[in-house]
């Protein structure tokens, strides 16, 4: 598909429920409990490696 065939779409509006809408949001934050855990580990993990490494002991 060549630049001139492609055609240009604006979509205007969305037409979805309120129920829908929040238990989506509500499906988004429980998604986002793992990936929070797991980062906070691998920044602690790397910063207590960076600790121990630049950091003099005394």
């Amino acid at each position: 598909m060549s630049d001139e065939d492609a055609k240009k779409v604006i979509v205007v509006d969305l037409e979805m429920p309120f129920l829908s809408i929040v238990v989506l949001m509500v499906k988004l934050a429980l998604a986002s409990i793992p990936a929070i855990i797991i980062l906070t580990t691998i920044f602690s993990l790397i910063s207590s490696m960076m600790g121990g490494l630049l950091l003099p002991r005394f």
